[in-house]
């Protein structure tokens, strides 16, 4: 094992079929709609938390009911 978390669910079908592919790290197969697909991590985004996201995690932003 790599020490990577694995998917959970297809993300074409929803499905919990799946198996790691022979196609190489990070690729996988779902049994149930037969489709191959490859996860990877791109990076962080450069511009971090926004302030707005701050606001919204210390209940003192967002929408009001």
């Amino acid at each position: 094992m790599s020490g990577r978390a694995a998917p959970f669910y297809c993300p074409y079908c929803g499905d919990e079929d799946l198996r790691p592919s022979e196609e190489g790290h990070g690729a996988w197969e779902c049994g149930a709609c037969n489709r191959a697909f490859r996860l990877s991590f791109l990076g962080l985004l450069a511009k971090g938390v926004t302030a707005a996201a701050r606001q919204h995690d210390n209940g003192q932003g967002g929408s009001q009911i």
